[in-house]
């Protein structure tokens, strides 16, 4: 079987497609004008400005939830300026009372389940990627980035942080809120008069979501293909040269008590640095860059083969993340971040006996130079340092990531990427480290104006030592339509036995996989439901040579209420052949025998309750066969609200395996405290206790947000065995940060 065929058959099928796509709009635009303004702009919540009512606004937003047919019962109006230095927004947000929903006054909220008003802004009208900026009638900011289109919750990174200001003021019917955000904020191309433009509210009291310009229920609100216009007096500049350096300084106390080590102390310094080489085109520099306030990964209960996926958090990875991180799929990804800072290396145990583990290894420096060429390209190129660990034989990595991306019609592009990993130094241990790892691949990502048409195809070779390595490529295609009444999903992928992407993540090699996806709603027009219908998902995957190794068949039915919770039902059929034995304990019982085929059924449940409650329920269920024995799995998160100033969860998982070769029960809890003391003071205690890594884990993180994008935090982590408590390891981390503009 030739395996780069499909793709290139797929390729010119997305040809035709984009050729019937290009026509369609997104309904109506709508539009709005900004005037230039020379009188100062306070920031009060008062909207008493002359300035704000110069141009046109935005209002009429449509209901998007629990309809999407008619006007918002609860209308917005958004008003907008600009100066040399800042756009100005203002937002009107009327109500029909003062029962406003505040989960917490931590910044970055979650926009469900509280009230809140966002603003996507897209300077250079590719309805791509955009900026997010966000507040509640407690004057509780938020701000993120879009990319890809914003076609699923992926696509939203909350972790991006900036400068910019904004204040809150509730009246009698209504709420006010004014936003100064700099220029030198965003990225932009000079010389443009017009940007796309939407914003989308949550209301809890009338329980809708409505938005300016009018988006089909059936697609994400926070879509890029319906933006309307604004329209500025003249195009905005950027005020000169713009430099922002952040210095850290760290201190700290640990100990390892398993190794029976002397405490160690730490004194660290380092820092990142902005430059805007021009207004869309940014570099950022990092030395000796420290993640010890990044909060600590969920755990989970793995019954499954293979390496667990965990997003990035550090922030000097995040500014046009989607640039270098997007290609390939989630299981095909040439290019993870969290891949440099780790390493897995080798070392001999007390026993004498080889083994193998993955450590933290420190960067000593990195520059990262990504944005927007121009309207139609972007660019990124990323180099990274990592530390040489003599102890593991490890040598010194050099990352270099190269990325560029060419728009194509309307909303799609074609990018390709570059990944080279190489030591730069000698003395290492060249049996089991590589001297080199290098990907190029070429992406095409459809996006029709609509958005009823989505899609992908992409192809990625591995450049290795090792030579005779067979099938050193991996190539995939995925196409979606979606109306309003249905949507069908393929996807298709092929990754070689030799596609070696060190710096990727790739889950397992050496397969062809098979998904369709099919999937209808029903919208009855009373009752407590607003949306349900059926579904069928199926995925195979054929070992070449060999045939069928997996297939997973699933039938299910999704229900979404009017009072926001929602429901999905579903029976699944699984077979798996093992090649290995296998204990999905991961413990000392006797495995599931390899070198042959399981099939399995099993029925799952999950039920997500209305967010706006005090009270809000999350679970999940399922039960039935696995492998050649049975599971049974509950799990799921309790979360009580505590206005304005926090709430506190409680995920847990219980799992009890049934196997001819194993009893046993896996338990799972997370207890969270969030409490927010007031808008600038925050303090998060999170415990995890996992039997089946025999860990309990507690990380506590104080921030104190002294001045803008500047914080000092007290980290402080434990980490016992969980049958007897003992400790581990200990740790606690200061950390000073502070935004300096040159």
């Amino acid at each position: 079987m030739c395996y780069r065929s499909p793709v290139l058959l797929f390729v010119l099928l997305l040809g035709i497609v984009q050729l019937q796509a290009n026509g369609g709009k997104g309904g109506e635009v709508p539009s709005m004008s900004v005037k230039r303004t020379s009188a100062p702009i306070l920031l009060d919540g008062a909207l008493d400005e002359a300035a704000w009512f110069e141009g046109q606004p935005a209002k009429d937003f449509w209901e998007n939830f629990p309809t999407d047919s008619t006007l918002s019962p609860v209308q917005t109006e958004i008003y907008m300026t600009f100066d040399d230095q800042n756009l100005y927004i203002a937002a009107k947000c009327y109500s029909i009372g003062e029962d406003y929903i505040i989960t917490s006054l931590r910044r970055d909220f979650r926009a469900g389940g509280n009230d809140n008003i966002t603003f996507l802004i897209d300077p250079f009208n590719d309805r791509t990627n955009a900026f997010v900026f966000g507040m509640n009638p407690y004057g509780v900011m938020r701000e993120a980035l879009i990319a890809n289109g914003g076609n699923d919750r992926e696509d939203f990174d909350e972790s991006w942080d900036n400068r910019w200001t904004g204040v809150s003021k509730i009246y009698d019917g209504y709420w006010i809120c004014e936003l100064a955000i700099p220029f030198s904020t965003l990225r932009f191309k000079e010389g443009l008069r017009e940007w796309k433009f939407n914003s989308y509210r949550f209301d809890t009291q009338s329980n809708t979501r409505s938005s300016w310009h009018r988006i089909p229920q059936n697609q994400m609100i926070m879509n890029l293909a319906y933006m309307g216009d604004m329209i500025f007096e003249e195009a905005p500049r950027k005020s000169g040269p713009s430099i922002s350096v952040i210095p850290y300084v760290t201190g700290g106390l640990s100990k390892d008590f398993e190794g029976e080590t002397p405490s160690t102390d730490q004194f660290n310094f380092g820092g990142d640095a902005k430059i805007t080489v021009t207004p869309s085109l940014n570099l950022d520099l990092t030395i000796n860059p420290d993640f010890s306030q990044v909060e600590v990964d969920r755990q989970v209960v793995n019954l499954d083969r293979f390496e667990i996926f965990f997003p990035e958090r550090r922030q000097f990875f995040l500014e046009n993340a989607d640039l270098f991180g997007r290609f390939g799929e989630d299981r095909i990804n040439p290019f993870f971040s969290r891949r440099i800072g780790s390493a897995r290396v080798k070392y001999l145990n007390d026993d004498g006996e080889e083994s193998s583990s993955t450590i933290q290894n420190p960067i000593l420096y990195g520059a990262r130079l990504s944005g927007k060429a121009d309207e139609n390209w972007r660019v990124g190129l990323l180099n990274m340092q990592t530390a040489q660990e003599e102890d593991f034989e490890l040598p010194s990595y050099n990352f270099t990531v190269a990325a560029v991306q060419r728009k194509v019609s309307s909303r799609s592009n074609i990018g390709m990427i570059f990944v080279n990993k190489q030591a730069l130094t000698e003395d290492y241990n060249k049996d089991y480290y590589d001297e080199y790892n290098r990907v190029i691949g070429l992406d095409y990502n459809l996006a029709s104006n609509d958005n009823s048409w989505t899609g992908k195809a992409f192809y990625h070779q591995a450049i290795t030592q090792d030579n005779e390595a067979q099938n050193k490529f991996s190539t995939g295609t995925r196409l979606q339509y979606l109306k309003r009444n249905f949507s069908v999903t393929w996807r298709h992928a092929y990754v070689g036995e030799g596609f070696d992407a060190q710096v990727g993540f790739i889950r397992r090699k050496d397969y062809f996989r098979v998904a369709p996806e099919f999937r209808y709603f029903f919208y009855p027009s009373k009752g407590k439901l607003n949306r349900h219908g059926p579904g069928l998902q199926v995925e195979t995957l054929w070992n070449p040579g060999f045939g069928r190794s997996d297939h997973q068949y699933e039938a299910f039915w999704d229900f979404s209420f009017t009072n926001n919770a929602r429901m999905r039902w579903s029976i699944q059929n699984d077979y798996t052949y093992l090649f290995s034995d296998f204990d999905p304990s991961r413990s000392d019982a006797e495995p599931i025998l390899g070198e042959q085929g399981y099939n399995y059924t099993s029925l799952r449940f999950f039920y997500s309750s209305d967010a706006r409650k005090k009270l809000a329920v999350f679970v999940r269920g399922n039960a039935g066969q696995f492998f050649n024995g049975y599971s049974y799995q509950a799990g799921g998160r309790l979360t009580y609200r505590y206005q304005p100033f926090g709430q506190i969860a409680m995920d847990f998982t219980y799992t009890y395996l049934d196997l001819p070769t194993v009893q046993k029960s896996l338990i799972l809890v997370g207890p969270r405290i969030d409490i927010t003391f007031s808008k600038d003071v925050f303090l998060t205690t999170f415990i995890q206790y996992n039997s089946q890594v025999d860990n309990v884990n507690i990380n506590t993180r104080f921030q104190w947000r002294f001045a803008p994008v500047s914080d000092f935090f007290l980290v402080y982590t434990d980490n016992y065995i969980s049958d007897n408590f003992t400790v581990k390891n200990r740790a606690v981390v200061a950390k000073l940060t502070y935004w300096l503009n040159l």
